[in-house]
């Protein structure tokens, strides 16, 4: 733990430096993930980490994946983390992990009861996942919208590092009246395109030595986003 936690601090000290406008921690490395209910340690660790992250001062938000909303706003309650992200807050995906069914109404009282400031950044046909059949993006957003309690919608490609596709960024961005984020495949040389569209990008992959998503963050990386995004 002392490893991974030093390692977030790394990573989160280059995004600050960079001038990222917060950070986000995820228990990326514990894949195969569990569906929606992760062990008591992962609790345990993602609340040692966001903890020592969290002293870089950046807004820090919490994921547990794969679906652990309620996991993640306990997090956040202990933490003062400023945000969540919850893959499927409302209707169903199917996923490698099986199919997930969206618990917005427990998230929403959780939170009400946890941490009121706390915001919900949800997605809508979250990557790594398929919809049901006939149901539509403009639906799901409309849905995620107005009836599951979301602050945000996240759009993002079909897996991790893959580009979301500009013309579904529309489609949401033109149904919901909350912000709206690309939640995958942004970088230095679209986040212009994207910030066109929606309000912000959640940014891993373009960021990493490489641009592989398991890396460390590549300060030159980091920064040329930050610049392109400014422009």
């Amino acid at each position: 733990m002392e490893a991974v936690i030093g390692r977030a601090i790394e990573d989160a000290t280059v995004l600050s430096d960079a001038g990222f406008d917060g950070v986000m921690v995820e228990n990326f490395g514990d894949a195969p993930f569990y569906a929606e209910d992760v062990p008591k340690v992962t609790i345990a660790a993602m609340t040692a980490a966001i903890s020592a992250v969290a002293s870089i001062g950046l807004p820090t938000g919490v994921n547990v994946l794969r679906n652990d909303g309620l996991g993640a706003l306990a997090v956040a309650a202990a933490t003062g983390a400023s945000f969540v992200r919850v893959n499927v807050l409302s209707g169903m995906m199917y996923t490698d992990q099986g199919p997930i069914v969206g618990r917005a109404a427990e998230i929403a009282r959780s939170r009400r009861g946890l941490c009121p400031d706390v915001a919900i950044l949800a997605d809508v046909f979250v990557k790594h996942a398929t919809p049901p059949a006939g149901l539509s993006l403009l639906d799901a957003t409309n849905d995620l919208v107005e009836r599951a309690g979301a602050d945000a919608v996240v759009v993002s490609g079909t897996g991790t590092g893959a580009a979301t596709s500009l013309d579904d960024l529309r489609i949401v961005a033109d149904q919901s009246r909350l912000p709206v984020f690309v939640g995958s495949g942004a970088t230095a040389d679209t986040i212009a395109r994207i910030l066109s569209i929606g309000q912000g990008a959640i940014v891993g992959s373009d960021t990493k030595v490489g641009g592989i998503a398991t890396n460390p963050v590549d300060p030159e990386r980091a920064a040329a986003l930050v610049r392109a995004a400014a422009r």
